[in-house]
């Protein structure tokens, strides 16, 4: 019965419906070809007033005592940023999180400058559609390769969007707690 209907559809009909496939497959294609040329690299300093997460936190709190600024870039344009922290636990709070960076640094002076076991994702931005996952699994792949992290966990508001973003890119969550929520990234 579908094979009637479609013959007897109006040629310019038929002819749109052509055009609107291309057009999706042309923006398809677009899409993939910006995230098979991204790559993942470590920043000195962000904006901070883009971050919508954690504006509050300036580059000094994002760059020292071992934590990082990591960004996908694609050609020159930075297209979503994440920032950690690396701890031997799991914080709470960002008050928590910056006393625990500081320990797990000052511990791995000591020892081989391998810094904490466990990559804390404090905050995430995309500039661009599709970057928000994409910088979640890059840096996923690259924490998978590292010799020391072997925990991929967030310290999340408590929104619904932080929520369904997580669990839409497949983490489990770990436990809500009064300001924030943790979710890990099983390695």
């Amino acid at each position: 019965m579908n094979k009637n209907i479609i013959k007897n559809f109006n040629p310019r009909i038929k002819a749109r419906i052509r055009k609107n496939k291309q057009i999706i497959k042309k923006e398809i294609n677009n899409f993939f070809g910006w995230v098979k040329g991204a790559e993942l690299v470590e920043l000195k300093s962000c904006n901070v007033n883009e971050d919508p997460v954690r504006p509050e936190l300036n580059n000094e709190f994002r760059t020292s005592f071992g934590r990082k600024i990591f960004a996908v870039k694609y050609k020159k344009e930075i297209c979503s940023i994440m920032c950690f922290g690396f701890t031997d636990e799991i914080p709470k709070t960002v008050k928590e999180l910056d006393l625990m960076t500081k320990d797990a640094y000052l511990k791995s002076l000591l020892r081989d400058q391998k810094i904490g076991q466990i990559a804390i994702a404090y905050t995430v931005w995309s500039k661009k559609k599709g970057g928000g996952k994409l910088i979640v699994n890059e840096v996923f792949k690259m924490i998978k390769k590292s010799n020391h992290l072997n925990r991929l966990v967030t310290l999340s508001p408590l929104t619904e969007m932080a929520r369904k973003f997580h669990l839409h890119n497949g983490a489990t969550e770990l436990q809500v707690n009064e300001e924030t929520q943790n979710f890990e990234y099983k390695i």
